[in-house]
């Protein structure tokens, strides 16, 4: 990750859950079994170049597993 979030991610919203993630059996494979669901959310992010700028962030999570594989999509300021 080239990035360090450093603040709560807001504004959360399920992309997608279940079968609707196309990633559902790599994710399966890797982390293990879990009711996989794909986020999005915005928070500040400190760049490996020293600036912090707000970003939509994405990421999977299930429950006991945690969030995994977040990213960065776009800048929003």
């Amino acid at each position: 990750m080239s990035f360090e979030i450093i603040s709560e991610i807001q504004e959360i919203e399920t992309i997608a859950e279940g079968y609707g993630i196309r990633e559902l059996h790599r994710l399966r494979k890797t982390y293990g079994l879990g009711n996989w669901k794909k986020l999005k959310g915005t928070a500040h992010i400190h760049l490996t170049s020293g600036r912090v700028r707000l970003a939509e962030i994405h990421w999977y999570e299930a429950h006991g597993i945690g969030k995994k594989e977040i990213k960065r999509k776009r800048y929003l300021e």
